[in-house]
């Protein structure tokens, strides 16, 4: 029996976050972006508020709007994988964060944003989606997506453990011990800067709102590297 053919992406809307962003291209500053950022994919050169306020309407315009499930996991797919622009990939992550769409945020996103997050493997993207975006999962569906993310705690590629490492930055309260300090611990011999940044930037966070918990992780784990140590215990 022959597969179902994938959905379309809204072609209008593609077009029109591309169309809308282009006229505020600043190259002077795009080269910069793209310099601190270390980035292979240019950046046309708006901040992050203009950007914000550029695509306001076209989210807004009723013409834009998107009706079924997979036509909008499509549109994002098409913004993300046909960017020329960094502003496209952060353009994709919006139309995913959209209060219109918040009802099919749920855990059959999580492929999808496994899949951004592979392929987008660089901070400014994987911090995004895994502290807004898995966060929201981890927080609505914990029985589900906690066992997901002790698997990518333990995968081959780095921002995938990151991701699993920073999820529960910002839970606060809602954070799950447990769970955070199995992809803590999973991670504490790895050497790379971006994991040990993580461990301590999550202990950090967490330290916000139980210290006393933080300080006895920290104390009963002495294989920390000392860039996780200083990082946990920052604002202690």
């Amino acid at each position: 029996m022959p597969s179902a053919p994938l959905p379309s992406p809204h072609e209008g809307l593609l077009a029109a976050v591309r169309a809308a962003l282009l006229p505020h291209a600043d190259p002077e500053r795009a080269a910069g972006q793209q310099r601190y950022m270390k980035s292979t994919l240019p950046y046309l050169g708006l901040t992050s508020p203009a950007l914000r306020r550029v695509l306001r309407p076209v989210w807004a315009d009723p013409i834009h709007r998107i009706e079924h499930r997979g036509q909008w996991e499509a549109t994002i797919r098409a913004l993300w994988d046909g960017a020329s622009h960094r502003e496209h990939w952060y353009a994709a992550l919006a139309l995913y964060g959209h209060r219109t769409y918040a009802s099919w945020r749920d855990p059959q996103m999580v492929p999808l944003l496994e899949d951004l997050i592979r392929s987008g493997a660089w901070w400014d993207v994987v911090d995004d989606i895994a502290t807004h975006h898995v966060r929201e999962l981890l927080l609505g569906w914990p029985d589900v997506i906690a066992p997901v993310l002790r698997e990518w705690s333990r995968d081959e590629f780095l921002w995938i453990r990151r991701a699993a490492i920073i999820a529960q930055v910002g839970a606060k309260e809602r954070t799950d011990t447990a769970l955070l300090t199995d992809v803590v611990e999973g991670n504490i011999s790895d050497p790379d800067f971006f994991s040990r940044k993580a461990i301590g930037w999550v202990l950090r966070d967490y330290a916000r709102t139980d210290p006393q918990w933080v300080r006895a992780f920290v104390a009963d784990h002495p294989d920390l590297s000392g860039l996780s140590r200083r990082e946990a215990l920052k604002h202690l």
